[in-house]
C-alpha cells in the first residue's frame, strides 16, 4: 500500500495583512501599555466589543464608500454579519443597549478593526485602533479634554514633533449653506470630496467637486477661497467670525472652535495645535469638533490619530439623543511611521538574563537560580535543556541578553554562580543569595 502524498502548502499572508514577529511585537506591546496608562490617568474605563456585529448595526454610519469597505458575509446560521470597521459605532450600540452605564461614560478600547481598502504606505486591511470616548456630555470641555488626552498619548510615547489639526463640522456646514449645498447626503458628498484634498491635491479635488458633486465654478472658487484662509490660530478665528452671519450654524461652529482652543492653550498645548479648514472627516456621523494628527518629518504619510464629535450617532440605536466625542489612534499606522523615522527600537527579547544549564545533573540548581531572579521581579529565561555552553552563549547574544548565569559543579558546591556580562565581556562570581540584587544593580 503506497503512502498518501501530502501536498505542501505555501506559507503566505493575505494582501493588506501582516505578521508581527517578536522583535516588532515587543515595542508594540510596550506602546499599548503606555497608552493604557494614559487612559487610566484620565479616568477612562476599559471596554471590549465583539469583532463581529450584525451588518445593520454598522451600515449607513460611514457613508457609501465606508460601507463598501466592510468585510460582510452570511455566517453559518445565514445571519448577515460584518467585521467591525471601527470602534465608535460598536460603542454607540453598547451605550444604547446598556442604559444603566454611568454618564458621562468615559471608555477606552484597544482592539483590531478591518477594512477592505487598498493597502498603502502605513495602511493595512487589519489594524489595531486605540480609542477613547466621552459619552453623555455636549459641552466642548469634553472635546477639549479628548484632544488633550490624545496629545498626552503621543508625548508619553516620546513623540514630540506632531501637530493636531482641528476644524469643526458646523463651520463646514456653514460653508455648504453659503454655496447652496443642501444638508444631508448632498452635503456629505461634498465634504467627503474636500476630505480627499490633502491626498489628491487641489486640481483633482476641483475636478471631483465639479464632476461628482455638480458644483459650479463660482461655488468651487468660493470653497477654495474659504479653504485658503491661513494665519495664526487667532487670525483664522477672527476671519471666520466675519465670514458667517450672526446666529448661523457656521457662527456656532466658530464659537466652539474658539472655546476648544482657549481650553487647550490654558493647558499648554498651543505649539501642538493648528486650525485646518480642509479637514472634513469623511464619515457620516461627525457633527462638531473634528481633528487629525500628523507626524513631523513624514509629509504625505497621513494622519495617525483622529476623531471628533458625533452627537447623532447613538440616537440611531435608541430614542434618546446622547452626545459623544472621541479620538482614535491607529497603532499599526503610528508604528509604521515611527519605524520610518527610526524612532522605534526593535527588541528580540523580553528579558535581559539567561540562566544556562551546564549539564543534566545541574538542572535543579539552574531552575532554583532562575526562580530567585524571577521572584525578585526581574524577567529571566532558563535555557530549556542541557547543552554546550558555547551554544547557549551564542543564543544569548542572538536574542539580546545582557547577562548570562552559569552554574557548574564547583559553583553549585560553593553556593555561588558565575555571571557573564556580555556588554562588558567580563565575568563575575556572585553568591547565590545575592544574585537578584546584584543583577538588579547591573540592569539599572
Amino acid at each position: 500500500m503506497t503512502a498518501k502524498k501530502i501536498t505542501k502548502i505555501t506559507p503566505r499572508t493575505l494582501k493588506g495583512f501582516r505578521d508581527y514577529l517578536p522583535e516588532e511585537m515587543i515595542p508594540r506591546q510596550e506602546m499599548l501599555r503606555t497608552l493604557e496608562d494614559v487612559f487610566r490617568r484620565f479616568g477612562f474605563l476599559p471596554l471590549m466589543t465583539p469583532a463581529l456585529e450584525y451588518s445593520d448595526i454598522l451600515t449607513g454610519k460611514y457613508g457609501d464608500e465606508g460601507d463598501s469597505l466592510l468585510y460582510r458575509f452570511l455566517d453559518n446560521g445565514k445571519r448577515d454579519v460584518a467585521l467591525r470597521y471601527d470602534l465608535t459605532v460598536p460603542l454607540a450600540r453598547v451605550v444604547a443597549q446598556y442604559p444603566a452605564l454611568p454618564r458621562p461614560f468615559r471608555r477606552f478600547q484597544i482592539a483590531p478593526v478591518w477594512r477592505a481598502e487598498k493597502p498603502a504606505r502605513g495602511r493595512f486591511r487589519e489594524f489595531y485602533q486605540c480609542d477613547g470616548d466621552i459619552v453623555g456630555s455636549n459641552d466642548v470641555v469634553a472635546d477639549s479634554e479628548i484632544i488633550q488626552m490624545g496629545a498626552e498619548m503621543l508625548i508619553s510615547l516620546g513623540i514630540e514633533d506632531f501637530t493636531i489639526r482641528i476644524n469643526n463640522r458646523k463651520v463646514l456646514s456653514g460653508l455648504m449653506s453659503d454655496v447652496g449645498v443642501e444638508p444631508g447626503e448632498e452635503e456629505m458628498g461634498v465634504l467627503r470630496t474636500i476630505d480627499k484634498l490633502p491626498k489628491i491635491g487641489e486640481e483633482k479635488t476641483r475636478d471631483l467637486l465639479s464632476s461628482e458633486n455638480q458644483l459650479n465654478s463660482d461655488s468651487i472658487d468660493r470653497v477654495f477661497d474659504f479653504l485658503s484662509i491661513q494665519g495664526s490660530i487667532e487670525e483664522i478665528l477672527n476671519r471666520l467670525s466675519g465670514f458667517f452671519a450672526e446666529g448661523s450654524i457656521g457662527e456656532l461652529g466658530t464659537k466652539e472652535l474658539k472655546e476648544v482652543f482657549s481650553f487647550l492653550e490654558a493647558v499648554g498645548l498651543s505649539e501642538k495645535l493648528a486650525i485646518d479648514l480642509s479637514i472634513a472627516r469623511g464619515l457620516n456621523y461627525y457633527t462638531g469638533t473634528i481633528y487629525e494628527t500628523f507626524l513631523g518629518g513624514l509629509p504625505g504619510f497621513g494622519a495617525v490619530m483622529s476623531g471628533g464629535r458625533y452627537d447623532g450617532l447613538i440616537g440611531t440605536f435608541c430614542k434618546e439623543d446622547i452626545p459623544g466625542v472621541g479620538i482614535s489612534l491607529g497603532i499599526d499606522r503610528l508604528l509604521a511611521g515611527l519605524e520610518e523615522l527610526n524612532l522605534i527600537k526593535k527588541k528580540a527579547t523580553t528579558s535581559s538574563v539567561l540562566v544556562t544549564i551546564f549539564d543534566e545533573d545541574l538542572v535543579a540548581p539552574a531552575a532554583i537560580a532562575a526562580k530567585l531572579i524571577r521572584d525578585s521581579g526581574i524577567p529571566c529565561e532558563l535555557y530549556p535543556q542541557a547543552a554546550k555552553l558555547k551554544k547557549q552563549l551564542k543564543y544569548a547574544e542572538r536574542t539580546g541578553k545582557s547577562l548570562v548565569v552559569i552554574i557548574g559543579s564547583d559553583e553549585h558546591e560553593k553556593n555561588v554562580v558565575q555571571v557573564k556580562d556580555l556588554n562588558m565581556s567580563k565575568q563575575f562570581e556572585v553568591a547565590l543569595s545575592d544574585l537578584p540584587s546584584w543583577i538588579q544593580s547591573r540592569l539599572t
